[in-house]
Protein backbone atom coordinates (compact mmCIF):
# COMPACT_ATOMS: atom_id res chain seq x y z
CA UNK A 1 0.00 0.00 0.00
CA UNK A 2 1.22 3.63 -0.72
CA UNK A 3 3.20 4.82 2.46
CA UNK A 4 0.90 8.52 2.61
CA UNK A 5 -2.52 6.41 2.30
CA UNK A 6 -1.11 3.66 5.34
CA UNK A 7 -0.66 7.10 6.96
CA UNK A 8 -3.80 8.87 6.10
CA UNK A 9 -5.25 5.86 7.58
CA UNK A 10 -3.34 5.84 11.05
CA UNK A 11 -4.85 9.91 11.11
CA UNK A 12 -7.59 8.56 10.51
CA UNK A 13 -8.27 6.42 13.34
CA UNK A 14 -6.04 8.66 15.48
CA UNK A 15 -8.72 11.43 15.49
CA UNK A 16 -11.32 8.62 15.31
CA UNK A 17 -10.59 7.57 18.63
CA UNK A 18 -11.02 11.31 20.05
CA UNK A 19 -13.69 12.05 17.69
CA UNK A 20 -16.22 9.79 19.49
CA UNK A 21 -16.69 11.58 22.82
CA UNK A 22 -14.57 14.61 22.61
CA UNK A 23 -17.83 17.08 21.27
CA UNK A 24 -20.51 15.45 23.18
CA UNK A 25 -19.16 14.12 26.27
CA UNK A 26 -20.77 16.82 28.18
CA UNK A 27 -24.46 15.86 27.30
CA UNK A 28 -23.14 12.15 28.58
CA UNK A 29 -22.06 13.89 31.86
CA UNK A 30 -24.86 15.75 32.74
CA UNK A 31 -27.14 13.16 32.25
CA UNK A 32 -25.00 10.97 34.82
CA UNK A 33 -25.04 13.42 37.89
CA UNK A 34 -21.43 14.32 36.50
CA UNK A 35 -22.46 18.09 35.02
CA UNK A 36 -21.14 20.11 37.81
CA UNK A 37 -17.76 18.10 37.10
CA UNK A 38 -17.72 18.89 33.17
CA UNK A 39 -14.13 21.73 33.14
CA UNK A 40 -12.79 19.04 35.24
CA UNK A 41 -13.14 16.31 32.71
CA UNK A 42 -12.14 18.71 30.28
CA UNK A 43 -8.78 19.70 32.17
CA UNK A 44 -7.86 16.52 33.08
CA UNK A 45 -6.76 16.05 29.25
CA UNK A 46 -4.79 19.62 29.97
CA UNK A 47 -3.20 18.71 32.98
CA UNK A 48 -1.98 15.25 31.75
CA UNK A 49 -0.68 17.02 28.61
CA UNK A 50 1.48 19.01 30.92
CA UNK A 51 3.81 15.37 31.51
CA UNK A 52 3.10 12.68 29.74
CA UNK A 53 3.76 13.90 25.64
CA UNK A 54 6.60 14.94 27.03
CA UNK A 55 7.52 11.61 28.63
CA UNK A 56 6.29 9.59 26.10
CA UNK A 57 8.02 11.89 23.45
CA UNK A 58 11.33 11.03 25.96
CA UNK A 59 11.09 7.19 25.00
CA UNK A 60 9.99 7.33 21.87
CA UNK A 61 13.64 9.77 20.90
CA UNK A 62 15.64 7.37 23.21
CA UNK A 63 14.47 3.98 24.10
CA UNK A 64 11.73 2.76 21.39
CA UNK A 65 10.38 3.50 18.16
CA UNK A 66 7.58 5.86 17.63
CA UNK A 67 5.31 4.19 16.31
CA UNK A 68 5.72 1.39 18.63
CA UNK A 69 5.20 3.96 21.68
CA UNK A 70 2.09 4.87 19.95
CA UNK A 71 0.20 1.36 19.70
CA UNK A 72 1.05 0.91 22.95
CA UNK A 73 -0.49 4.21 24.03
CA UNK A 74 -3.24 3.27 22.61
CA UNK A 75 -4.06 -0.30 23.52
CA UNK A 76 -3.79 1.28 27.28
CA UNK A 77 -6.14 4.52 26.66
CA UNK A 78 -8.81 2.03 24.95
CA UNK A 79 -8.66 -0.38 27.68
CA UNK A 80 -9.40 2.37 30.04
CA UNK A 81 -12.31 3.60 28.64
CA UNK A 82 -13.68 0.46 27.88
CA UNK A 83 -13.76 1.11 31.40
CA UNK A 84 -15.52 4.29 31.42
CA UNK A 85 -17.86 2.35 29.08
CA UNK A 86 -18.74 -0.68 31.59
CA UNK A 87 -19.42 1.44 34.27
CA UNK A 88 -21.97 3.99 32.21
CA UNK A 89 -23.58 0.81 31.02
CA UNK A 90 -24.01 -0.68 34.82
CA UNK A 91 -24.81 2.52 36.96
CA UNK A 92 -26.98 4.91 36.15
CA UNK A 93 -25.19 7.54 38.24
CA UNK A 94 -21.45 5.94 38.47
CA UNK A 95 -19.14 6.33 41.52
CA UNK A 96 -17.26 10.17 40.71
CA UNK A 97 -13.96 8.47 42.16
CA UNK A 98 -13.88 5.55 40.38
CA UNK A 99 -15.66 7.20 36.46
CA UNK A 100 -12.95 9.89 36.77
CA UNK A 101 -9.88 7.76 37.62
CA UNK A 102 -10.70 5.87 34.65
CA UNK A 103 -11.34 8.90 32.46
CA UNK A 104 -7.80 10.34 33.44
CA UNK A 105 -5.96 7.37 32.73
CA UNK A 106 -7.14 6.76 29.46
CA UNK A 107 -6.71 10.56 28.01
CA UNK A 108 -3.29 10.19 29.93
CA UNK A 109 -2.28 8.07 27.64
CA UNK A 110 -4.30 9.14 24.62
CA UNK A 111 -2.79 12.81 24.74
CA UNK A 112 0.75 11.44 23.68
CA UNK A 113 -0.45 10.07 20.97
CA UNK A 114 -1.35 13.32 18.92
CA UNK A 115 2.28 14.21 18.97
CA UNK A 116 3.56 10.70 18.64
CA UNK A 117 1.57 10.35 15.15
CA UNK A 118 3.14 13.88 14.25
CA UNK A 119 6.64 12.68 14.45
CA UNK A 120 5.54 8.90 13.45
CA UNK A 121 4.29 10.53 9.98
CA UNK A 122 7.06 13.22 9.42
CA UNK A 123 9.72 10.57 10.43
CA UNK A 124 8.59 8.22 7.35
CA UNK A 125 7.85 10.88 4.94
CA UNK A 126 11.43 12.20 5.15
CA UNK A 127 12.79 8.39 5.19
CA UNK A 128 10.50 8.18 1.83
CA UNK A 129 12.38 11.45 0.41
CA UNK A 130 9.22 13.22 0.76
CA UNK A 131 8.35 17.11 1.97
CA UNK A 132 6.44 17.23 5.01
CA UNK A 133 4.65 20.92 4.05
CA UNK A 134 3.57 19.95 0.96
CA UNK A 135 2.99 16.01 1.80
CA UNK A 136 2.09 16.20 5.64
CA UNK A 137 -1.44 18.18 5.60
CA UNK A 138 -3.17 16.13 3.16
CA UNK A 139 -2.62 12.86 4.90
CA UNK A 140 -3.30 14.77 8.68
CA UNK A 141 -6.79 15.84 6.58
CA UNK A 142 -7.62 12.00 7.31
CA UNK A 143 -7.49 12.40 10.88
CA UNK A 144 -9.98 15.38 10.21
CA UNK A 145 -12.47 12.69 8.60
CA UNK A 146 -11.77 10.32 11.03
CA UNK A 147 -13.29 12.92 13.63
CA UNK A 148 -15.94 13.81 11.44
CA UNK A 149 -17.17 10.26 11.18
CA UNK A 150 -17.42 9.01 14.42
CA UNK A 151 -18.80 12.67 15.59
CA UNK A 152 -21.53 11.34 12.53
CA UNK A 153 -21.59 7.55 13.91
CA UNK A 154 -22.55 8.59 17.53
CA UNK A 155 -24.75 11.63 16.94
CA UNK A 156 -27.10 9.18 14.68
CA UNK A 157 -26.27 6.16 16.10
CA UNK A 158 -29.24 4.18 18.98
CA UNK A 159 -29.10 1.41 21.30
CA UNK A 160 -32.08 1.02 23.02
CA UNK A 161 -33.09 -2.26 24.96
CA UNK A 162 -30.78 -4.72 22.42
CA UNK A 163 -32.09 -2.90 19.43
CA UNK A 164 -29.61 -0.64 17.80
CA UNK A 165 -30.79 1.86 15.06
CA UNK A 166 -30.06 5.46 13.37
CA UNK A 167 -31.75 8.22 13.63
CA UNK A 168 -31.77 12.33 13.35
CA UNK A 169 -34.64 12.60 15.42
CA UNK A 170 -34.76 13.22 19.44
CA UNK A 171 -33.85 9.63 20.88
CA UNK A 172 -32.87 9.66 24.68
CA UNK A 173 -30.90 7.16 23.50
CA UNK A 174 -28.32 8.18 21.24
CA UNK A 175 -24.85 7.21 21.84
CA UNK A 176 -23.98 10.97 22.08
CA UNK A 177 -26.37 11.05 25.28
CA UNK A 178 -25.05 7.84 26.53
CA UNK A 179 -22.17 6.09 27.43
CA UNK A 180 -21.64 4.31 24.02
CA UNK A 181 -19.96 6.81 22.89
CA UNK A 182 -16.89 5.78 25.21
CA UNK A 183 -17.07 1.75 23.78
CA UNK A 184 -17.06 3.28 19.97
CA UNK A 185 -13.70 5.26 21.47
CA UNK A 186 -12.08 1.97 23.50
CA UNK A 187 -12.64 -0.23 20.13
CA UNK A 188 -11.23 2.42 17.82
CA UNK A 189 -7.85 2.27 20.11
CA UNK A 190 -7.65 -1.10 19.83
CA UNK A 191 -7.87 -1.56 16.44
CA UNK A 192 -5.13 1.40 15.90
CA UNK A 193 -3.04 -0.49 18.55
CA UNK A 194 -2.90 -3.64 15.87
CA UNK A 195 -2.57 -1.18 13.00
CA UNK A 196 0.26 0.92 14.69
CA UNK A 197 3.06 -2.84 14.43
CA UNK A 198 2.17 -2.84 11.07
CA UNK A 199 3.62 0.46 10.35
CA UNK A 200 7.29 0.93 8.32
CA UNK A 201 10.05 1.48 10.88
CA UNK A 202 11.35 4.69 12.60
CA UNK A 203 14.73 4.37 13.84
CA UNK A 204 16.43 6.19 16.31
CA UNK A 205 18.38 8.62 16.13
CA UNK A 206 21.51 7.87 17.93
CA UNK A 207 23.74 10.95 19.11
CA UNK A 208 27.79 10.09 19.32
CA UNK A 209 30.24 10.95 21.56
CA UNK A 210 29.55 11.98 25.41
CA UNK A 211 25.78 12.12 26.12
CA UNK A 212 24.92 14.75 28.76
CA UNK A 213 22.16 13.88 31.62
CA UNK A 214 19.74 15.97 30.07
CA UNK A 215 20.03 14.22 26.68
CA UNK A 216 19.84 11.14 27.72
CA UNK A 217 16.14 11.84 29.66
CA UNK A 218 15.23 14.09 26.90
CA UNK A 219 14.79 17.24 28.20
CA UNK A 220 17.18 19.17 24.97
CA UNK A 221 14.06 20.09 24.15
CA UNK A 222 13.83 23.15 27.04
CA UNK A 223 16.55 24.48 25.01
CA UNK A 224 14.13 25.92 22.80
CA UNK A 225 13.28 28.27 25.51
CA UNK A 226 16.66 29.89 25.20
CA UNK A 227 15.98 31.15 22.17
CA UNK A 228 13.41 34.16 22.17
CA UNK A 229 11.60 33.54 18.93
CA UNK A 230 10.51 29.83 19.99
CA UNK A 231 9.52 30.95 23.98
CA UNK A 232 7.08 33.55 22.47
CA UNK A 233 6.28 30.92 20.15
CA UNK A 234 5.60 28.58 22.95
CA UNK A 235 3.98 30.92 25.54
CA UNK A 236 1.69 32.52 22.93
CA UNK A 237 1.32 28.72 22.27
CA UNK A 238 -0.43 28.23 25.78
CA UNK A 239 -2.39 31.77 26.04
CA UNK A 240 -3.99 30.21 22.50
CA UNK A 241 -4.27 26.62 23.95
CA UNK A 242 -6.56 28.26 26.32
CA UNK A 243 -8.97 28.41 23.66
CA UNK A 244 -9.06 25.20 22.70
CA UNK A 245 -11.29 23.24 24.94
CA UNK A 246 -14.05 25.41 25.53
CA UNK A 247 -16.11 24.92 22.42
CA UNK A 248 -15.27 21.15 22.44
CA UNK A 249 -16.58 20.90 26.13
CA UNK A 250 -19.28 23.75 25.91
CA UNK A 251 -20.49 23.59 22.44
CA UNK A 252 -22.98 20.49 22.66
CA UNK A 253 -24.44 21.27 26.33
CA UNK A 254 -24.95 24.76 24.53
CA UNK A 255 -27.03 23.95 21.99
CA UNK A 256 -28.89 21.19 23.49
CA UNK A 257 -29.98 23.27 26.26
CA UNK A 258 -32.06 25.18 23.48
CA UNK A 259 -34.28 22.16 24.09
CA UNK A 260 -35.98 23.33 26.71
CA UNK A 261 -36.49 26.49 25.00
CA UNK A 262 -40.55 27.69 25.78
CA UNK A 263 -40.33 28.45 21.81
CA UNK A 264 -41.31 25.01 20.36
CA UNK A 265 -39.77 25.63 16.50
CA UNK A 266 -36.11 25.98 18.72
CA UNK A 267 -37.03 23.34 21.13
CA UNK A 268 -37.71 21.05 18.22
CA UNK A 269 -35.45 22.64 15.66
CA UNK A 270 -32.80 20.16 13.98
CA UNK A 271 -29.87 22.14 15.77
CA UNK A 272 -31.42 21.73 19.14
CA UNK A 273 -32.22 17.77 18.73
CA UNK A 274 -28.92 17.34 16.44
CA UNK A 275 -25.91 19.43 18.36
CA UNK A 276 -22.95 17.26 17.74
CA UNK A 277 -23.84 17.02 14.01
CA UNK A 278 -24.23 20.62 13.61
CA UNK A 279 -20.84 21.07 15.16
CA UNK A 280 -18.96 18.56 13.18
CA UNK A 281 -19.36 21.74 10.34
CA UNK A 282 -15.96 22.47 12.43
CA UNK A 283 -14.14 19.19 11.50
CA UNK A 284 -15.66 19.76 7.52
CA UNK A 285 -14.09 23.07 7.77
CA UNK A 286 -10.72 21.88 9.21
CA UNK A 287 -10.71 19.08 6.63
CA UNK A 288 -10.53 22.11 3.93
CA UNK A 289 -8.26 24.46 5.90
CA UNK A 290 -5.18 21.95 6.69
CA UNK A 291 -5.25 21.81 2.73
CA UNK A 292 -4.85 25.33 2.58
CA UNK A 293 -1.37 25.32 4.91
CA UNK A 294 1.05 24.83 2.78
CA UNK A 295 0.12 27.74 0.46
CA UNK A 296 -0.68 30.07 3.70
CA UNK A 297 2.97 28.69 5.27
CA UNK A 298 4.64 29.71 2.29
CA UNK A 299 2.21 33.03 1.32
CA UNK A 300 1.77 34.75 4.66
CA UNK A 301 4.86 32.66 6.92
CA UNK A 302 4.36 31.35 10.58
CA UNK A 303 3.50 34.36 12.14
CA UNK A 304 0.73 34.77 9.33
CA UNK A 305 -0.92 32.18 9.62
CA UNK A 306 -1.16 32.24 13.54
CA UNK A 307 -2.78 35.40 13.47
CA UNK A 308 -5.54 34.36 11.24
CA UNK A 309 -5.57 31.63 14.00
CA UNK A 310 -6.41 33.68 16.60
CA UNK A 311 -9.05 36.20 15.04
CA UNK A 312 -10.80 33.29 13.71
CA UNK A 313 -11.34 32.39 17.56
CA UNK A 314 -12.62 35.79 18.24
CA UNK A 315 -15.10 35.21 15.83
CA UNK A 316 -15.92 31.84 17.23
CA UNK A 317 -16.69 32.69 20.32
CA UNK A 318 -18.50 36.07 18.88
CA UNK A 319 -21.08 33.76 16.23
CA UNK A 320 -21.67 31.56 19.40
CA UNK A 321 -22.82 34.82 21.37
CA UNK A 322 -25.41 35.94 18.76
CA UNK A 323 -27.12 32.60 17.55
CA UNK A 324 -29.65 30.34 18.13
CA UNK A 325 -30.81 26.98 16.63
CA UNK A 326 -34.14 28.61 14.77
CA UNK A 327 -33.82 30.82 11.83
CA UNK A 328 -32.02 32.96 10.89
CA UNK A 329 -30.11 32.51 13.92
CA UNK A 330 -28.39 29.26 12.83
CA UNK A 331 -26.35 30.90 10.28
CA UNK A 332 -24.61 32.38 13.00
CA UNK A 333 -23.59 28.66 14.17
CA UNK A 334 -22.93 27.56 11.08
CA UNK A 335 -20.53 30.33 10.33
CA UNK A 336 -19.34 30.03 14.02
CA UNK A 337 -18.33 26.25 12.60
CA UNK A 338 -17.00 27.26 9.73
CA UNK A 339 -14.39 29.79 11.39
CA UNK A 340 -13.40 27.10 13.39
CA UNK A 341 -11.47 25.19 11.17
CA UNK A 342 -9.10 28.44 10.90
CA UNK A 343 -9.04 28.68 14.40
CA UNK A 344 -7.84 25.17 14.93
CA UNK A 345 -5.60 24.10 12.46
CA UNK A 346 -3.75 27.21 11.11
CA UNK A 347 -2.30 26.62 14.52
CA UNK A 348 -1.94 23.44 15.76
CA UNK A 349 -0.95 21.57 12.26
CA UNK A 350 1.05 24.77 11.08
CA UNK A 351 3.08 24.82 14.56
CA UNK A 352 3.49 21.02 14.37
CA UNK A 353 5.14 21.71 11.22
CA UNK A 354 7.11 24.68 12.48
CA UNK A 355 8.50 22.93 15.64
CA UNK A 356 9.50 20.20 13.23
CA UNK A 357 11.40 22.50 11.20
CA UNK A 358 13.21 24.28 13.84
CA UNK A 359 14.70 21.37 15.63
CA UNK A 360 17.39 18.85 15.59
CA UNK A 361 16.35 15.49 14.45
CA UNK A 362 17.78 14.15 18.12
CA UNK A 363 14.56 16.35 19.51
CA UNK A 364 12.19 16.05 17.31
CA UNK A 365 9.65 13.94 19.02
CA UNK A 366 10.45 15.39 23.06
CA UNK A 367 9.82 19.20 21.20
CA UNK A 368 6.53 17.94 19.32
CA UNK A 369 5.44 16.99 23.34
CA UNK A 370 6.82 19.74 24.69
CA UNK A 371 4.32 21.50 21.36
CA UNK A 372 1.50 19.67 22.97
CA UNK A 373 2.75 20.39 26.83
CA UNK A 374 2.23 24.23 26.06
CA UNK A 375 -1.10 24.02 24.06
CA UNK A 376 -3.24 21.15 25.27
CA UNK A 377 -1.42 20.77 28.76
CA UNK A 378 -0.75 24.33 30.22
CA UNK A 379 -3.11 26.45 27.81
CA UNK A 380 -5.84 23.93 27.91
CA UNK A 381 -5.82 23.27 31.53
CA UNK A 382 -6.40 26.96 32.43
CA UNK A 383 -8.46 27.55 29.87
CA UNK A 384 -10.81 25.09 30.76
CA UNK A 385 -11.15 25.57 34.45
CA UNK A 386 -11.29 29.37 33.78
CA UNK A 387 -13.75 28.90 31.54
CA UNK A 388 -15.74 26.25 33.68
CA UNK A 389 -15.71 29.28 36.51
CA UNK A 390 -17.30 31.32 33.90
CA UNK A 391 -20.05 29.16 32.44
CA UNK A 392 -20.75 28.53 36.28
CA UNK A 393 -21.24 31.45 37.75
CA UNK A 394 -23.68 32.51 34.22
CA UNK A 395 -25.31 29.20 34.10
CA UNK A 396 -26.72 26.38 35.83
CA UNK A 397 -28.29 22.66 34.91
CA UNK A 398 -31.94 22.41 35.06
CA UNK A 399 -33.51 19.51 34.23
CA UNK A 400 -31.04 18.06 32.38
CA UNK A 401 -29.88 21.32 30.26
CA UNK A 402 -27.23 23.86 31.01
CA UNK A 403 -28.98 27.36 30.92
CA UNK A 404 -28.19 30.77 31.67
CA UNK A 405 -29.36 32.16 34.99
CA UNK A 406 -30.72 35.07 33.35
CA UNK A 407 -31.83 35.31 29.53
CA UNK A 408 -28.23 37.04 28.53
CA UNK A 409 -26.04 34.39 30.41
CA UNK A 410 -24.54 32.48 27.59
CA UNK A 411 -24.34 34.92 25.68
CA UNK A 412 -21.90 37.28 28.12
CA UNK A 413 -20.11 33.68 28.56
CA UNK A 414 -19.17 34.00 24.89
CA UNK A 415 -18.21 37.34 24.80
CA UNK A 416 -15.86 36.99 27.35
CA UNK A 417 -13.94 34.18 25.24
CA UNK A 418 -14.07 36.42 21.96
CA UNK A 419 -12.65 39.27 24.33
CA UNK A 420 -9.67 37.57 25.72
CA UNK A 421 -8.52 35.98 22.36
CA UNK A 422 -8.81 39.30 20.56
CA UNK A 423 -6.53 40.45 23.29
CA UNK A 424 -4.03 37.61 22.58
CA UNK A 425 -4.49 38.44 19.10
CA UNK A 426 -3.37 42.03 19.27
CA UNK A 427 0.00 41.50 21.67
CA UNK A 428 1.06 38.38 19.33
CA UNK A 429 1.00 40.56 16.47
CA UNK A 430 3.17 43.10 18.58
CA UNK A 431 5.63 40.82 20.06
CA UNK A 432 6.12 38.22 17.90
CA UNK A 433 9.05 38.70 15.77
CA UNK A 434 10.17 35.10 13.81
CA UNK A 435 13.63 34.82 12.32
CA UNK A 436 14.13 35.45 8.46
CA UNK A 437 15.74 32.24 6.65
Amino acid sequence: MNIKVRLAVMNFLEFAVWGAYLTCMGNYLGTAGLGEEIPWFYAIQGIVSIFMPTLMGIVADKYMQPQRVLGLCHLLAGAFMMGCWWMGMNYAEPDKATFITLYTLSVAFYMPTIALANTTAFSILKRNGMDTVKDFPPIRVLGTVGFIATMWFVNCAVWDNGSFSFTFGESAFKFQYTYMQFFVSGLLSFVLFAYCFTLPACPLTKKEGNVSLAEQFGLSAFKLFKRRQMALFFIFSALLGMCLQVTNGYAGPFITSFKGSLDEAIANSFAANNATLLTSISQMSEALCILMIPFCLKKFGIKGVMLMSMFAWVFRFGFFGVGDPGMPGVTFFILSCIVYGVAFDFFNVSGGIFVDQECEPSVKASAQGLFMMMTNGVGATIGTLTAGAIINSFCHWENGFLVGNEANGWQNCWFIFAAFALVVGVLFAVLFKPEKK
